[in-house]
C-alpha cells in the first residue's frame, strides 16, 4: 500500500473565440483573427506560452478542417504525409492573439499550470460553431472538409 502520495489537480481554463469565412461555391472555409485566453497559473515563460496556445490553436485547426484518414477495404488510402493534409502557414489565421491570463496555482511549480493541452480542446467546438455561424447549419463530421462543408449548405438551401 501506498503511503504519502501527493495527487495534485491543477484547473485548466482554455477559451478559443473564432470567427470564420465559408466560400458558398467551394465550402472552403476561411478562419479569420481569432483569440484565445488561457489561465496559465503564474507566467513563467511568456514567449513559450504563446507558442504552445498559437501550436495548440493550429493543430486543433488542422483537426477541424484537413486532417482525413481515408480508407479503403481495411487499408489506409492517404498513408504518406502528400496525401494526408495537415495545416501550413499558408493555412493558419492572419492573427492568433493569444491572451494570457494569471490565477497562480498554490500546489503548482512556482504557481504555474499546464498550458499544453488546453489551446487544442476547445479549438474545433470554436470552428465548428464558427461554421455553423457562417451559414446556420452545423457541420456535425470532423474534419470539415469542403465536401462536407456543401453538404451541410445543401441541406439548409438557399
Amino acid at each position: 500500500m501506498c503511503r504519502n502520495t501527493l495527487r495534485l489537480t491543477f484547473k485548466h481554463q482554455s477559451n478559443p473565440r473564432q470567427a470564420c469565412e465559408v466560400d458558398e461555391i467551394t465550402g472552403q472555409v476561411r478562419v479569420l483573427p481569432v483569440g484565445s485566453a488561457h489561465d496559465v497559473g503564474r507566467t513563467i515563460n511568456p514567449v513559450q506560452i504563446e507558442g504552445q496556445i498559437t501550436g495548440g490553436f493550429v493543430q486543433g485547426m488542422g483537426l477541424t478542417l484537413f486532417e482525413e484518414m481515408v480508407w479503403d477495404t481495411g487499408r489506409v488510402a492517404n498513408p504518406t504525409m502528400m496525401d494526408y493534409k495537415l495545416p501550413g502557414f499558408l493555412d493558419s489565421p492572419p492573427v492568433i492573439h493569444a491572451i494570457i491570463l494569471e490565477d497562480p496555482e498554490p500546489s503548482g511549480p512556482f504557481g504555474a499550470k499546464g498550458v499544453d493541452e488546453p489551446s487544442l480542446a476547445g479549438a474545433s467546438a470554436a470552428r465548428s460553431n464558427a461554421v455553423a455561424d457562417v451559414f446556420g447549419n452545423s457541420v456535425r463530421i470532423l474534419p470539415m472538409i469542403t465536401e462536407c462543408v456543401l453538404g451541410a449548405m445543401e441541406r439548409i438551401g438557399p
